[in-house]
């Protein structure tokens, strides 16, 4: 087969935090001595503001390493000496350094079929609700695993000719890059059924041994777009029959949070499923979406 692509991206991990707190300028000793750049207390609560001004991100006290670690590689790309100069050049831009910015902080964590039973829940609303026209969200979509298992179960469940469309987005141009190419390793597929790797992926050869690559007609079912969740110029023109939103709200804070399920409310279908992380839980926000099943509401 020929593949799009033979670079992959691998996912990145984080915590979630607290809003930006104040700091004081001096330099911190717990990332030991003979450090590249200066990295002071002031340096890194000024990003705290900047990548929660920009999405919406809560980065907490406790993750000063790993922006340093981070952000380093783009001093270095862009040549500059200090985090105080690189810092004060990105907020004097606006250009391509700040998604750049944005592809360095976040997390991207994602497996085939992570937690089955929102799978098992989602076939049976595309059973129960026959719709004319199945659209689905799935944002924060990483390097597309989570697309490309909702894509999998909307085939088995409706067929291959339904009318489905998935949109997949996330503020990370680089693994939504890698998501669109539908190009990974076999080893990243173990949790898939024979049945469903032959059914759904083409395996390499030669070369690419090793690799596959999900079907034209899975790719095709799959729209790939970049969605900054915090913003107000969500693209959409047509509301979803369901939303993935998995593991994102735990990365804002509480207002954040409130903003976008008004948002995710308004671009979905009366009485269409949000599906949301593990650890989440929306209670504050009964008027908007009603519990329905583990970490699955449904909007009022």
């Amino acid at each position: 087969m020929d593949l799009p692509g033979n670079a992959l991206f691998h996912p990145r991990s984080t915590a979630p935090g607290n809003a930006p707190a104040q700091a004081t300028a001096r330099t911190r000793p717990p990332l030991g001595q003979g450090l590249e750049f200066v990295w002071t207390d002031a340096d890194f609560a000024r990003v705290q503001t900047l990548i929660y001004r920009h999405a919406g991100i809560s980065l907490q006290d406790g993750k000063n390493a790993m922006v340093y670690s981070r952000l380093s590689r783009r001093l270095r790309d862009t040549g500059h000496s200090s985090f105080h100069d690189y810092l004060g050049w990105l907020e004097a831009h606006d250009g391509p350094e700040w998604q750049e910015f944005v592809n360095a902080l976040t997390t991207n964590l994602t497996a085939f079929f992570r937690e089955q039973h929102h799978f098992d829940i989602l076939a049976a609303h595309l059973r129960s609700a026959p719709s004319a026209r199945w659209r689905v969200w799935c944002n924060a979509a990483s390097t597309g695993e989570e697309a490309y298992s909702i894509a999998m179960t909307a085939f088995e469940t409706l067929g291959p000719h339904a009318a489905f469309k998935l949109t997949a987005s996330d503020i990370d141009s680089r693994v939504l890059a890698t998501a669109a190419q539908g190009v990974y390793r076999l080893e990243g597929l173990k949790g898939l059924s024979p049945a469903r790797l032959h059914k759904f992926f083409l395996r390499g050869k030669g070369a690419n041994a090793g690799l596959v690559c999900a079907k034209p007609e899975l790719r095709r079912a799959i729209e790939f777009l970049s969605v900054n969740l915090i913003r107000d110029d969500w693209p959409f023109q047509e509301p979803f029959d369901a939303i993935f939103c998995r593991n994102v709200m735990i990365y804002f804070d509480a207002p954040t949070q409130r903003r976008v399920l008004e948002r995710i409310h308004r671009v979905l279908k009366p009485a269409g499923m949000l599906f949301v992380g593990h650890a989440e839980n929306f209670s504050a926000s009964r008027d908007l979406f009603a519990l329905r099943g583990k970490t699955v509401y449904e909007r009022r």
